[in-house]
């Protein structure tokens, strides 16, 4: 076929035009079967979609939030030493922390430590002993107090170990001071938090702006009542994290804040709420027994006559804060 034909063919076709052909099935099964189709498409569009996922709606990828946290509450504590009142500068410690804050519940104190020579513990493995060959002098243990003296001597009863040169008395429970905090599970926590979602220009906190000041010194946070009123006994956040303030007080422990906010922004402001829950976080929530809890040591020095030092260990309830804020709204009209 020439060039020429070729054109004219072509010319031809392009004024040719199509249409599909419908086909009219004429069967009540199939029929109901293809209704039933498209009825489930919409259905799964009009539901899941829309009501349920929110499809339509433009979600903040970046939310941008701030938490203070203020304790109050006095506590007792007595033990040999004496009678000693805890207030908030001294059972919270440290003072400041990234998203965390502690509180001392108990405390176990060996006092008046001066550099001398005693027997070393009978907890540290490799320091019980026969004779003074079981001890080299100038040898130390991992976990021991200080260096071995080179002598085999008298820890307690029949019991013998290494003396050792260190802060003594070292601390074993012969020589410390164990006291728990009463009237602690009483101390309040307020927990003050304010989230923003700068796609949408959406600011809100956990009090109600035009709160009377005078509220928040008497109220307590109830999730019915006192949903703006941010204010935690201690007692309520260890039940919520089904623990008791006995068994928290043994081992010190570590318990997790978790303030959410789900945010439908097409709903009133009002509507955007917190949600707070509690849950401990260390080995003791998942059954173990090893390095239960939390604690630290610290001490103080006196510079009266030889140098002393006071240590005492302190457990404490050591309280993580996690936020998870999300906002969404709708992005204008779906069209389909």
């Amino acid at each position: 076929m020439g060039y020429r034909e070729s054109c004219a063919l072509y010319w031809a076709e392009f004024w040719d035009y199509e249409t599909p052909k419908v086909v009219v099935v004429k069967n009540r099964t199939l029929g109901v079967i293809y209704r039933i189709i498209q009825l489930l498409i919409i259905l799964y569009f009009a539901i899941y979609v829309f009501i349920i996922q929110k499809a339509y709606q433009e979600r903040e990828n970046a939310p941008e939030s701030s938490v203070i946290t203020k304790m109050k509450g006095v506590g007792i504590s007595n033990s040999s030493m004496g009678i000693k009142i805890w207030d908030v500068a001294e059972y919270v410690n440290p003072p400041e922390g990234r998203d965390v804050f502690s509180i001392t519940v108990r405390t176990i104190t060996t006092p008046l430590q001066r550099l001398h020579t005693c027997p070393e513990s009978a907890n540290v493995p490799g320091s019980k002993c026969t004779s003074d060959l079981d001890c080299v002098a100038g040898e130390m243990e991992l976990l021991g107090n200080g260096l071995k003296t080179g002598r085999c001597v008298t820890h307690h009863d029949s019991i013998k170990t290494c003396e050792v040169y260190a802060w003594c008395p070292v601390e074993n429970g012969l020589s410390q001071r164990d006291s728990i905090l009463t009237r602690a599970q009483n101390f309040t926590i307020f927990i003050k938090n304010s989230i923003h979602f700068p796609r949408f220009g959406f600011t809100k906190g956990n009090i109600q702006r035009n709160r009377d000041p005078e509220y928040l010194r008497s109220c307590t946070f109830d999730e019915e009542t006192n949903l703006y009123c941010p204010i935690f006994p201690l007692s309520l956040i260890i039940e919520q994290a089904g623990e008791t303030f006995d068994n928290l007080s043994q081992t010190g422990g570590i318990l997790g804040v978790i303030i959410s906010w789900s945010c439908d922004l097409d709903k009133a402001a009002s509507e955007c709420k917190p949600h707070y829950s509690f849950r401990r976080l260390d080995s003791a929530s998942q059954g173990g027994e090893a390095s239960l809890g939390y604690n630290f040591r610290t001490s103080w020095h006196t510079t009266r006559g030889r140098g002393c030092r006071l240590v005492e260990e302190w457990l404490k309830s050591r309280s993580s804060r996690t936020l998870n804020p999300a906002g969404r709204q709708g992005s204008g009209p779906f069209l389909c």
